[in-house]
């Protein structure tokens, strides 16, 4: 059974695939304190126990909105000392999403700003509804993105464009989003889950160990200079000649059949 929290909604839409959902639709599933405690709880078991699942979908209840963002009603009359206690979750909640070993699909059904944002740019990568909108809006309200999204937005669009968004804190289309590369794909917003678990059933159903290890050796080797990159990548690569699952792989291929991965 899976556990239930105050602000998600956890399902299996598919075997070996997790659905999390943002689950606050009346208030355009904004981030709150308790949603950014959930979202932590999460995505830490999940680094805990990387073989529960092989695919996670992310995504918000309805079809208006993502996630607005931070919840300003909340935090109109904070304490400064409040502010910064409540930011501390998202930013060990970002950071447990951006460690998650198992691949992170978005699903972005609507309006993704500011906090929104930051965690749609979280996931491995995304697909859109086309109405969704994106915005880094932080500099509207007198501060900045500080849950990764001075940092991932650049190295999605480019340091240039990036400064754009986050200086101007302007919206931008789903059909932009794509062009820069901030999603992948752009749907119909009713079809938009069913292309994004048909993606997802097609990486849990390679080898989970290669897909982890792919993630790893793409996340810390964008971090280095090429050849030590190519270092990383082998030491990864090297991991896997010794699995059941490569010889798993091999046998199913040359005896014409679908392979049964296990994991091991």
């Amino acid at each position: 059974m899976l556990p239930s929290y105050e602000t998600l909604l956890l399902s299996e839409p598919a075997e070996h695939v997790l659905q999390v959902t943002l689950n606050r639709p009346g208030v355009s599933n904004a981030m709150n304190t308790q949603m950014g405690l959930d979202m932590l709880a999460v995505f830490d078991g999940l680094c805990a126990d990387p073989s529960a699942y092989r695919c996670i979908i992310l995504t918000g209840a309805g079809d208006k909105a993502f996630c607005a963002g931070g919840d300003l009603k909340q935090r109109q009359g904070m304490t400064d000392a409040q502010w910064q206690a409540q930011h501390l979750v998202f930013e060990r909640q970002v950071r447990a999403m951006i460690a998650c070993p198992i691949p992170v699909i978005g699903a972005i059904n609507g309006a993704a700003y500011g906090g929104g944002c930051e965690m749609a740019l979280c996931c491995d990568f995304a697909y859109a509804a086309t109405h969704a909108r994106f915005a880094l809006t932080e500099v509207t309200l007198g501060i900045m993105p500080g849950a990764g999204g001075t940092q991932n937005m650049p190295r999605a669009v480019g340091m240039r464009r990036g400064k754009e968004i986050l200086m101007t804190g302007r919206p931008f289309t789903a059909a932009q989003a794509l062009d820069w590369g901030v999603v992948n794909q752009v749907c119909a917003p009713e079809s938009l889950l069913a292309e994004v678990l048909d993606t997802a059933t097609r990486i849990a159903g390679n080898a989970p160990l290669s897909v982890r290890q792919i993630k790893q050796s793409v996340n810390v080797g964008m971090q280095m200079d090429l050849a030590s990159a190519l270092m990383f990548e082998i030491e990864a690569y090297n991991r896997l000649p010794p699995t059941e699952d490569r010889r798993e792989g091999v046998a199913a291929f040359n005896e014409k059949r679908k392979a049964n991965f296990t994991g091991r």
